[in-house]
């Protein structure tokens, strides 16, 4: 395979989130969960002599969502008709932005799981209104409209990304800038936001970009990235035996795990676009870009800067604690409490996302698990002073807090759990542990070091593991060490 390379560009339709529909007043509502075609006005189901009207809401969403991106915003906008049929679509057209978009020229930088960092261009973010929804019954099909007219940003991304592993990293930060700007859930499963890659393949003799398909309405980054592979796979298997690739929309089969072709296309652009004769063209004033650009939040790649320089995290931990805009204000609430940034870091990222993942319960939805931040940091403060052992915290007292909801400092006072530091409670215990041992003293003092864990071991068990392991251990070596004099 070394000889052929994947060659991805990738759209991505992101809904606004906004009260109303991107050219009339009509409320947006869930898509999923709300009746069908109980948000819907005279322009979602296009009723003659309906004009539409610019919300402008949705507009400076979408130059928020440029701006993220690294990109221009053209000082003219203008909508235009995209025209096509589809039973979802009852105008018989689409506005949408076409050769005057929204912004333009951005970037987005990803890393891999190897270390490595790429930058992957945008070529444009336009805004345009969704469709309607359609469900398939024997027999025949039913339109749900209350989609139609919601406000649809598409951002639409150079093809600079060269594998799977790319398209899902590069998935995974815009959805990430999404979520942190407040524009738009990341919630794949209803549609809210949605993949489409184009894919070709390149020989290392070639000297232009091969033909290419376009795979559709893809339901997540996962299967989007299986998607990509099982198609450059068909599309190198094609050349190989002598064939060509068809332009094409294509489908991922999820349960079949495979491609399966839609329609062929017969020109690369089967649109006709117009100046949309209803709507005013946009200007958009420096002044109004430098007024959103001061309300954006700090982003991904800046907070991770910041963990990194200012508190000392490693770029992974920083990487994966940013990743989504909850856990970063969730790790922020820890460290302003006054716990040191690495052992909460630690503690967030392996003992609190594995309760969670266990659980199945998401990282985004962090401020909402039964251990708050406060309540969390109040944990890591009773390890940190020394009140509780790092054991005693993750085997007994962390699952009760999941359980109850309680204060980590009331579980420990309710179990009696806090550390015994008292030298002397300690020695007594050792002293114990060893007359009762002395076959694994013997093989010690004989040279295998390595009984000298069960021993520690022992000794924690015999204390009910609330003993200083600083001073168990301790207090283990010096008795050794007395029986080899």
């Amino acid at each position: 395979m070394s000889e052929w390379k994947t060659v991805i560009g990738l759209e991505v339709h992101a809904e606004m989130e906004t009260e109303s529909k991107m050219f009339s007043s009509c409320p947006v509502v869930d898509s999923v969960e709300a009746e069908p075609n109980s948000a819907v006005d005279a322009l979602s189901l296009g009723m003659p002599g309906a004009l539409p009207v610019i919300n402008m809401q949705a507009m400076e969403y979408g130059i928020m969502v440029g701006l993220a991106l690294n990109c221009e915003i053209p000082p003219i906008n203008q909508f235009a008709r995209k025209n096509y049929f589809y039973p979802d679509l009852p105008k018989g057209y689409q506005i949408s932005q076409y050769d005057r978009p929204l912004a333009v020229n951005g970037h987005i930088n990803i890393e891999l799981e190897d270390g490595a960092s790429k930058r992957v261009r945008v070529r444009r973010a336009h805004m345009e209104e969704d469709t309607g929804k359609l469900s398939h019954i024997m027999g025949g099909s039913l339109v749900d409209y209350n989609r139609a007219g919601v406000p649809l940003l598409e951002i639409v991304s150079e093809p600079d990304i060269s594998s799977a592993e790319e398209a899902e990293a590069y998935a995974r930060k815009l959805r990430s800038i999404l979520r942190y700007l407040g524009v738009n859930s990341g919630d794949m499963s209803k549609g809210l936001l949605r993949f489409e890659a184009n894919v070709s393949v390149l020989h290392k003799n070639d000297t232009k970009l091969r033909e290419r398909t376009e795979i559709k309405n893809l339901n997540s980054i996962r299967n989007m990235g299986r998607a990509i592979n099982f198609e450059a796979k068909r599309q190198i298997k094609i050349y190989r035996e002598g064939g060509t690739v068809k332009p094409a929309t294509l489908g991922w089969d999820e349960a079949a795990q495979k491609i399966m072709v839609q329609r062929y296309k017969e020109r690369a652009d089967e649109y006709r676009y117009f100046p949309e004769p209803d709507l005013p063209i946009l200007e958009v004033s420096r002044e109004k870009v430098a007024e959103i650009a001061a309300k954006l939040p700090a982003l991904p790649d800046e907070l991770k800067r910041r963990f990194v320089d200012e508190l000392g995290l490693s770029s992974y931990d920083a990487g994966v604690i940013t990743a989504e805009r909850a856990v970063a204000t969730y790790f922020q609430s820890i460290v302003d409490s006054g716990v040191e940034p690495k052992l909460a870091a630690n503690w967030l990222t392996t003992d609190l996302f594995g309760l969670m993942n266990a659980r199945d319960v998401e990282r985004e939805t962090i401020a909402s698990i039964p251990v708050s931040a406060d309540n969390f940091a109040g944990l890591l403060s009773l390890v940190q002073e020394g009140t509780i052992n790092p054991s005693t915290a993750r085997k007994k007292v962390l699952p009760e807090m999941w359980k109850s909801g309680k204060s980590a400092r009331a579980i420990v006072d309710e179990g009696g759990l806090a550390q015994i530091s008292d030298t002397s409670v300690i020695e007594a215990s050792a002293e114990k542990v060893l007359a009762a041992n002395d076959d694994m003293v013997q093989r010690y003092l004989g040279g295998n070091e390595k009984v000298l864990n069960a021993l520690f071991g022992k000794i924690m068990g015999e204390m009910r593991g609330k003993g200083d392991p600083a001073i168990v251990r301790e207090a283990l070596l010096s008795r050794l060490e007395n029986l080899k004099e």
